[in-house]
Parts: C-alpha cells; sequence; structure tokens
C-alpha cells in the first residue's frame, strides 16, 4: 500500500475509484444508514495520494447519496440534505485524519499504521456527526452505544474487506503490467 510513480499512480487511482464507488454503491444500498465512511477512508489514505484520496471520498459520497436518494428514497427535506452535508464532511475529515495518522506512523508498519488510522478516521467521523447532531441537527438518539458498536463492526468488517480487495486488484495490475511488458518486449 505504497505510493507509486505518477503513470501507476493515476491508473491506482482509476481502479480505486472503480472499486470504491462500485462496493461503496452496494454497501450505501445494504446498510442504507452505515456506510463505513472511516474504512474506506483508511484504505484510500493508505493507497492514494492525499489529494486523490479526497477525491475518491468525495466520489464515493456522492454516490451514497444518489443511491440514498435515488434507489432508497431519502426525503427530499432540508434536514436530510444538512445530514449528507455532516456526512460528506465528517468522511473528508475522517480521510485527511488518516493520511496525517499514516504518513505519522510510516516507519512503524503498515499493520500499525492501518490500525492506528482506522481508529483516528472512525472516531473523526463518529465525532464530527455527533457534533453535528448535538448542535444543530438532532439525532443525538442514533449515538447510542449499541448504534456505535454496530457502526464500528460494519467498518471493521469494510476495512478488512476492502484490505484484501486492495491486495486482488494490486496482483492483478502487476500481472497486467508484467504481461504488457512481457507483450512488448516479445515484438523489440
Amino acid at each position: 500500500m505504497s505510493q507509486m510513480s505518477s503513470a501507476s499512480a493515476r491508473t491506482n487511482t482509476a481502479v480505486c475509484l472503480g472499486l470504491l464507488i462500485s462496493v461503496g454503491g452496494a454497501l450505501t444500498a445494504t446498510y442504507s444508514c452505515i456506510t463505513p465512511f472511516a474504512a474506506f477512508a483508511v484504505i484510500a489514505a493508505a493507497t492514494l495520494s492525499g489529494r486523490s484520496a479526497v477525491v475518491v471520498m468525495v466520489g464515493l459520497w456522492l454516490v451514497n447519496q444518489a443511491v440514498g436518494f435515488g434507489v432508497l428514497h431519502y426525503p427530499w427535506t432540508n434536514g436530510t440534505f444538512a445530514w449528507g452535508l455532516a456526512i460528506g464532511g465528517a468522511a473528508v475529515i475522517g480521510t485527511l485524519a488518516a493520511q496525517s495518522t499514516i504518513r505519522w506512523l510510516s516507519s512503524r508498519g503498515t499493520t500499525v499504521s492501518l490500525l492506528v488510522a482506522f481508529a483516528f478516521a472512525f472516531a473523526s467521523y463518529e465525532l464530527i456527526l455527533y457534533g453535528a447532531a448535538a448542535s444543530f441537527l438532532g439525532g443525538r438518539d442514533a449515538f447510542s452505544a449499541a448504534i456505535i458498536v454496530e457502526v464500528l463492526l460494519v467498518n471493521t468488517a469494510a476495512l478488512v474487506g476492502l484490505v484484501g480487495l486492495n491486495q486482488v486488484a494490486t496482483v492483478i495490475i502487476r500481472g497486467v503490467r508484467r504481461h504488457a511488458h512481457t507483450s512488448r518486449a516479445d515484438f523489440a
């Protein structure tokens, strides 16, 4: 999960964007109120450059909102739109928290970096949403211990799945590049 050259980074960004948006849309439809943005923040921060990770997170949030309003029929109210904006802001801040943590702990190894980044991304995301609920949006009851544990479990499972998906995608991309390089050498 390291950052690469610009051509590799563009390919990685495109693959990551496609995978994250596809998985994000599926998870939004499945867990309508628990899209695992903290897990997505960590995998984006671990695999993409700073700007690309934020762009992917915004794209994922947009897909989340499109599925919510278009498929799950979220109500078209000011409160729903405000919650959507709060969720998008919390997702971006969670991504920035994950990026900072991964950079800060880069010498500690991938597993430690990912776990601590996940803790910071999850805490940031939930605290921002709780702050929005407590200050102006209402809905503090959605932050009971049981609900937070459920959200944590969904995010944990998603992170494990996304790390595995990232490993599979990395192997496939390397195989395609190796095959393309070998094919070009055959024609030389």
